[in-house]
């Protein structure tokens, strides 16, 4: 039985595509007693709102996480937190840097700080490949992210909250998609814009990403970071399967975006075992008890995991099964 069953659950950023998806996954699989959404747009609270019928176990915080006294209000009586809430778009970033630092960076010290004040039990943070290795400005928030989360465990002291983080990939169908977007141009008879043909991503699904923070609670002791063991696909072969045989042209690579993503470094590979389904990055230093998991394999030195050595896989095919089961 997944821990989160029959508690008290509070969620940030709980109106984007994750926590929708994480909203219905928890009504349906895991009877919270209580299911907090905390998030900053009214309007998309409002419609999210219909869409669960107005639950009686879920509660509706407006609220940001840089406003830390409203956490902490949203986190009364709360046992576990998904931090799911950032600024996320790569070429924002680059030109709205100090509002990604406020939100990411300041937003996630006032996440662990109220859970800390509030007795939450346990707090798994979502990340991002784009934070292994950074580039960009997102990516570097994100990474700071991380380890404040990390370190966090150290932070608690004699507190009984402990901390975690979960990295994934691309999620297949999330909001701002590229899959309505090419499909309208193939309508159209124009040419799919590829900004390199050369390009990989990680690729998961938001029901795979869901279950996997869900399980990372059961888990996780503190100061993990959880990466699952996830496929790879190339960009012109998803421009195929949603749009099979429309032209292309390359428009070069965007701001701070990267060829090929990564979501553990060699240089964190002395620390890295595999467990399953995921890998585990375990903490620098671990003085408040932490213990390394049992049957956990250590990887060979000076491994990363990278979407183009990836030795999973998506072909074209596998793709549109997937876009036809996820839409």
């Amino acid at each position: 039985m997944a821990e989160l069953d029959g508690s008290s659950i509070l969620l940030t950023g709980g109106t984007g595509s994750f926590g929708k998806a994480f909203i219905s996954y928890a009504l349906a699989e895991l009877n919270p007693r209580r299911l907090v959404v905390l998030s900053r747009d009214e309007l998309k609270q409002y419609e999210v709102r219909q869409q669960f019928g107005n639950d009686p176990r879920l509660r509706w915080f407006i609220g940001d996480v840089r406003d830390r006294r409203r956490l902490e209000r949203a986190m009364h009586g709360v046992d576990y937190v998904v931090h799911a809430a950032a600024l996320k778009q790569v070429d924002t970033g680059e030109y709205n840097p100090f509002e990604f630092v406020q939100t990411n960076v300041f937003g996630s010290q006032n996440v662990i700080e109220a859970a800390i004040d509030t007795g939450v039990r346990k707090v798994v943070a979502l990340s991002t490949d784009k934070a292994s290795s950074p580039i960009n400005l997102y990516g570097a928030t994100k990474l700071c992210a991380d380890r404040m989360f990390i370190s966090a465990n150290h932070y608690a002291a004699t507190h009984p909250t402990r901390f975690a983080v979960v990295r994934y990939g691309n999620v297949m169908a999330s909001r701002g998609s590229v899959i309505p977007f090419f499909r309208s141009l193939a309508e159209q008879g124009k040419s799919l814009p590829i900004t390199h043909k050369e390009m990989t991503r990680f690729w998961i699904t938001l029901p795979q990403a869901v279950r996997f923070v869900v399980d990372s609670f059961d888990i996780m002791r503190g100061g993990e970071l959880f990466v699952p063991r996830i496929p790879s696909m190339r960009l012109v072969d998803l421009a195929q399967a949603i749009a099979p045989g429309s032209p292309m042209h390359e428009i070069g690579v965007r701001p701070g975006e990267k060829l090929h993503e990564e979501m553990i470094a060699p240089d964190d590979s002395y620390r890295t075992v595999h467990l399953g389904d995921r890998y585990i990055v375990q903490p620098h230093i671990a003085g408040w008890g932490y213990e390394p998991p049992e049957n956990g394999t250590p990887v060979p030195e000076g491994f990363s995991y990278r979407s183009d050595t990836n030795d999973l896989w998506l072909s074209t095919n596998d793709i549109k099964k997937l876009i036809a089961e996820h839409e």
